[in-house]
């Protein structure tokens, strides 16, 4: 496609970046309808001159490029450090993404607040709120006599001169989407704004070695406002999750250049802001009711972390044609089928019954180590049979009924003997391999059905 120059317009996707030089009621690449929008090029520069700057020098081999070593700075939050990969890495960006009102400013508001106390210059750029709605917000946080500056910007230019002439370690971004570059002439938000927006902040950043913090809002989807090229130009990006109604939220990784994808950092959200939780397991087992069937302690790994989390389930006569399945927190399809399996192969009948599966604490798990722990939830409620509160399950179950292995066992056996459980339902085929920790007794099971029978004939306090 030819570079349109002054005057000329074309039209762009707004769910994918395609670019067409005429209007068109569904996009032919990612098939939505009414998407198309109209934007004007100020100069052919605009498509064109923006973008990071190619890296110049003589060309040399790998060998020969000098790497002195990594150079992080540590934030306030040690579970944000976790999830970042050891810091923050000077010339980076940063990418925080989540629901209206999950708290993406006040998190940043706060680690901005700190990094600037303890001796790091930032800048915390504002392009959504005035000056005394974010006093407000610091009086909330007991912040007020902050010596944080504000910048209200959303002029990319505007910004770049005052990071030249302050020089600030950390720079906040909130948000991309007010963010404009005044080479182009379409209208903040729209996808040629945030592609070449966040495009002059990568540049920046390299030349400059200063790190930056990006808010980004979702769709109703619950994925990035904006072109996915964004997210290929950032190097990490972070999702904050969290029921609305829980106080708990989950920090996760989905791509990061400097460290693991696989680590989570979990807070918890207080009229203060946001308080870290240094002890997962027993913030998330601490309200755990005991003595009453269809719950269960499950031993889920997050990374390099093992964690403890209660599985509820409630089994119920239905009066409808068709029972309703209602699933929290864990994959619904998932679900579906391992009741399949608990009727089939354990021999349960679901076929007239409502059932309703949650993970206490709002969060959510995809891990397949749960499953053990759903079915025998499940099968708890169904026969009324409490299951012993100081026993906890791990392991995958298989369409014919057998408990898989799962790995990192040893290290869930370790947080299970740390919280004080004394009995734990594991697959067979790992016992061998692992080392049972003090004070933790070992249960081995190869089948679903070994496993029912064992939990259901048990007597409620354990053995």
């Amino acid at each position: 496609m030819r570079n349109p120059g002054r005057g000329q317009t074309r039209y762009r996707c707004q769910t994918c970046g395609h670019e067409s030089l005429r209007w068109l009621g569904r996009c032919p690449h990612c098939q939505e309808w009414n998407t198309f929008l109209e934007e004007t090029i100020a100069s052919p520069r605009g498509r064109y001159g923006l973008g990071i700057a190619a890296a110049r020098g003589p060309l040399q081999t790998l060998s020969e490029v000098e790497w002195t070593g990594e150079i992080r700075f540590p934030t306030p939050f040690r579970e944000l450090d976790r999830v970042l990969g050891g810091g923050v890495v000077p010339g980076s960006l940063i990418l925080l993404g989540g629901e209206p009102g999950i708290g993406k400013s006040t998190l940043l508001l706060q680690v901005a607040h700190h990094l600037c106390t303890q001796g790091r210059s930032c800048l915390y750029v504002s392009g959504e709120e005035s000056a005394p709605q974010l006093k407000l917000r610091a009086e909330r946080l007991g912040m007020a006599d902050s010596p944080l500056p504000l910048l209200l910007e959303t002029n990319i230019e505007g910004i770049e001169e005052q990071i030249h002439s302050q020089s600030p370690h950390c720079v906040v971004i909130d948000s991309i989407q007010t963010m404009f570059h005044p080479g182009l002439e379409a209208a903040p938000g729209t996808v040629a704004q945030i592609r070449e927006s966040t495009a002059s902040l990568a540049r920046l950043a390299k030349s400059t070695q200063t790190a930056f913090f990006i808010v980004g809002h979702v769709t109703k989807e619950g994925t990035l406002a904006g072109p996915k090229v964004m997210e290929h130009i950032v190097d990490t990006v972070l999702y904050l999750e969290g029921d609305p109604h829980q106080t708990y939220k989950v920090l996760r990784a989905v791509k990061n250049r400097f460290g693991s994808t696989n680590e989570i950092g979990l807070f918890e959200m207080q009229e203060q802001g946001f308080r870290e939780i240094l002890n997962p397991s027993q913030a998330l087992l601490s309200q755990r009711p005991v003595g009453l069937s269809g719950t269960v302690v499950v031993c889920t790994l997050e990374g390099s972390r093992p964690l403890l989390v209660e599985v509820q389930a409630l089994a119920s006569p239905s009066y409808l044609g068709v029972p309703r399945r209602v699933v929290t927190g864990l994959d619904y399809n998932r679900v579906c089928l391992l009741l399949a399996v608990l009727e089939k192969r354990g021999g349960i009948p679901l076929s007239q019954q409502d059932v309703y599966v949650n993970v206490a604490g709002g969060l959510r798990i995809l891990e397949p180590a749960v499953d053990l722990g759903v079915t025998l939830a499940v099968a708890s409620s169904c026969r009324g049979r409490p299951i012993a509160p100081h026993w906890v399950v791990f392991g995958e179950v298989g369409l014919v009924g057998e408990v898989r292995a799962v790995h990192q066992a040893q290290s869930r056996l370790g947080e299970a003997a740390r919280l004080g459980f004394t009995f734990c339902l594991l697959p067979e085929p790992q016992v061998p391999d692992l080392q049972s920790p003090e004070g933790l007794q070992l249960q081995p099971v190869s089948t679903l059905r070994q496993a029912l029978d064992f939990v259901l004939t048990e007597p409620a306090g354990g053995t």
